[in-house]
């Protein structure tokens, strides 16, 4: 399998030559880097603290390093994911090196590692070191934000890079979290100090599936899948299942110890410390971790509250035997852990993190991943109630609020569309062979639409990366946050699987898609100028054999995608569309410039090349259409009457008058004819039969045939 995967991994480079697998993307990182001391000794410190002669071992908690000028201090280093693992567009977080003076300006920001596909194939990762400059000289108190400051807020606006706003409004929150959490700690900025728990105590013994259902325990659950092990041999047993609470409020604590065992538990305890338990019931990884040393740091597992981070050394440990709480499950392993810090309560939610080992199947490397769940004592359990708290905005909260009405423009136009095809047969009975315009002018204002608002405008291409994206999403670990980051896209998603469930593809396809809609344009464009004696359609033997090469395309890169996403997103530029809308023409390696203007090229003299036979998002979305509630409407004599598909530039009917609605893009060319009483060769021939008897000429039913002549009873 690993030469397979090598094979791919150079094809991968010839088709994406202008991706440096030695930069920032997807870099292999050293072990290191994440738990020596001296992170200095395995990162480029210096570049994000020019001046430093040298730099002091992590310190603090979330940790990080003091940096020297000389002998005097000078500022501090960190890395993000030390502090925070906020995810970026590509559901993982862009790992990031900032530094930071004692007046806590930032002085120097440098990305080691992120895994955006656009920073690889599409935008320049120099935009990205472009971005990060903006926060040199900014204070880390200060409010920082994409886009035009806010006058009420007094923010700071910080210049956003086109075609990727979801991952700098990530990357901002890394900077302010990652600056804010050291600043804290360093006395540049006043600590959180949050109001101590009063608890309403009710003097009961809560069973263990009370405290489950009213939310004092909590369960994470990290799945093999999730970590990159082999599930054929576990089945469907997890990684790793916890399960977690606090143990300061008095009848819980009761209730889960005994009376002696939390009585001697709260002896242990100084005023401002804290207890919580953590068992594991399920899965052979240990919580403890398998390295831990006295004097040494419990590693695997942390609690975190709002932007504060507490981890535990060997004397927060507290030995836990068992639980005394009717229905408590078996344990394998079980430990109290105590708390230290004025800035923790247990009246505001905390959240217990799990750092799992994950393998990378492609490449067999290894990094650590954070798992988490939180939880929050129920209200009835404090004497004054949950206080009430102000959580930040996540990312995809911030895009969403800050496009609004260009979201409800967009929204709006796709419902528009949805009703403008659903009134098709009305469309259609008002057109001729020769005059299609009462369908034509709302068909060609969407593909205006989609080319000019929605490709070049909003960048909102639909791309197979995604389907690549959600596909693993199902298999391994959904996010709502990933797929609500980028709204144009999402409303897109779901308008699209809307309607390929009820329509078919082709209503995307063949009327809004951005580059269908510019491909098909440049033919029609090609036909207007004088060039339509040079089009030509592909023989039907050829074409029935070439539109199977977007379904290889599709699997294939469905393939590749289970051993290395980052290898089936450079594969996946055969989709010419980053090119073509994303990162403009200009500024792209001249293959790929190349290619693209191969395909519209050939757009002029073949009707959408690339959407019959190269396209794997059209192919993901053909094979769901043949589950479609509507499909275009058929004759009995269609099975013998060429008329159809000699029109059809999809080359979708067959030769016994079948649509094939994988094929179909709707344009509609048939549905037209089907009511044309000069063009559709049985409707013709009725009226012709009619003119010559001296019969009136009725209507068209629903059926394409004319209403039958009642005889009129003397």
């Amino acid at each position: 399998m690993s030469l397979v995967f090598r094979w791919l991994l150079l094809l991968a480079c010839f088709t994406a030559p202008s991706a440096s697998w030695s930069g920032a993307y997807e870099a292999e990182l050293p072990d290191q880097i994440h738990s020596s001391k001296r992170l200095c000794d395995f990162a480029p410190c210096k570049d994000v603290f020019p001046g430093a002669t040298s730099f002091g071992e992590r310190k603090g908690q979330p940790p990080y390093v003091e940096a020297f000028a000389g002998d005097k201090l000078a500022g501090y280093v960190m890395l993000s994911t030390d502090i925070t693992d906020i995810p970026a567009y590509s559901g993982k977080p862009v790992v990031t090196l900032i530094g930071m003076d004692l007046k806590g300006r930032f002085v120097g920001v440098k990305v080691l590692k992120h895994s955006e596909p656009i920073l690889l194939l599409g935008i320049p990762e120099s935009a990205l070191i472009k971005f990060n400059e903006q926060y040199l000289g900014k204070f880390v108190g200060d409010k920082l934000e994409i886009g035009a400051s806010r006058a009420d807020e007094q923010a700071i606006g910080l210049d956003a890079i086109s075609g990727a706003t979801v991952t700098v409004i990530a990357q901002n929150q890394v900077m302010m979290t990652s600056g804010q959490a050291v600043a804290k700690q360093t006395g540049i900025l006043a600590p959180t100090l949050r109001p101590q728990a009063t608890f309403a105590e009710r003097g009961d013994r809560p069973s263990w599936q009370q405290l489950v259902d009213e939310g004092s325990v909590q369960r994470l659950v990290v799945q093999a899948q999730q970590v990159g092990r082999d599930v054929s041999a576990g089945g469907r047993a997890p990684f790793i299942e916890l399960w977690f609470g606090g143990l300061d409020h008095p009848d819980i604590g009761r209730a889960l110890l005994g009376d002696a065992g939390w009585l001697n538990l709260r002896s242990r305890l100084a005023p401002h410390e804290h207890a919580i338990f953590v068992v594991r019931t399920a899965g052979s990884e240990s919580f403890k971790g398998s390295g831990f040393v006295r004097g040494g740091l419990y590693d695997r597992v942390h609690v975190r509250q709002g932007s504060d981070t507490f981890t535990f050394r060997d004397l927060d440990y507290v030995n836990l035997y068992g639980l005394e709480a009717a229905g408590a499950p078996a344990v394998t392993e079980s430990a109290i852990f105590i708390v230290r810090g004025q800035g923790f309560s247990a009246a505001y939610p905390w959240k217990l993190a799990f750092l799992g080992n994950r393998v990378d199947r492609a490449t067999g490397t290894r990094s650590f991943a954070r798992f988490d769940a939180e939880t929050w004592l129920p209200a009835a359990r404090l004497a004054n109630g949950r206080p009430v708290i102000e959580e930040p905005e996540a990312a995809w909260q911030r895009v969403w609020s800050a496009k609004a009405p260009q979201i409800a423009a967009f929204a709006a136009m796709l419902i528009a569309l949805g009703v403008v095809y659903s009134q098709r047969e009305r469309l259609t009975r008002h057109s001729t062979r020769r005059n299609k315009w009462p369908v034509n002018a709302f068909k060609y204002s969407f593909w205006l639409a989609g080319i000019g608002l929605v490709g070049f405008g909003l960048m909102a291409q639909p791309s197979i990366t995604q389907v690549l994206t959600w596909f693993h999403a199902l298999l391994f670990h959904w996010e709502w946050q990933l797929f609500l980051s980028d709204p144009f896209i999402f409303l897109f998603w779901v308008f699209i699987i809307a309607t390929v469930f009820i329509w078919g593809r082709g209503l995307f396809c063949g009327w809004i898609c951005p580059f269908g809609s510019l491909s098909e344009l440049l033919y029609k464009l090609g036909g207007a100028v004088g060039l339509k004696r040079f089009q030509f359609s592909v023989p039907r033997r050829w074409h029935d054999r070439l539109k199977w090469v977007k379904y290889g395309v599709f699997f294939g890169l469905v393939a590749v995608s289970m051993f290395s996403m980052p290898v089936a997103e450079m594969l996946a530029e055969v989709e010419p569309f980053k090119t073509t809308f994303l990162v403009g023409w200009g500024q792209r390696a001249w293959p790929y410039t190349l290619f693209m203007a191969v395909l519209l090229g050939l757009s002029i003299f073949v009707e959408r090349p690339f959407c019959k036979y190269l396209c794997p998002l059209g192919a993901s979305l053909a094979m769901p259409s043949t589950f479609r509630w509507f499909g275009l409407r058929r004759k009995q004599e269609c099975s013998t009457c060429k008329a159809c598909a000699v029109g059809c530039g999809a080359q979708a009917i067959d030769a016994h008058g079948r649509i094939d609605h994988r094929e179909c893009l709707h344009c509609l060319d048939c549905m037209v004819l089907y009511t044309d009483t000069h063009a559709c060769p049985p409707l013709a021939k009725e009226r012709k039969r009619r003119e010559a008897a001296g019969l009136p000429l009725t209507r068209i039913n629903r059926d394409g045939y004319f209403i039958p002549i009642i005889p009129v009873q003397e």
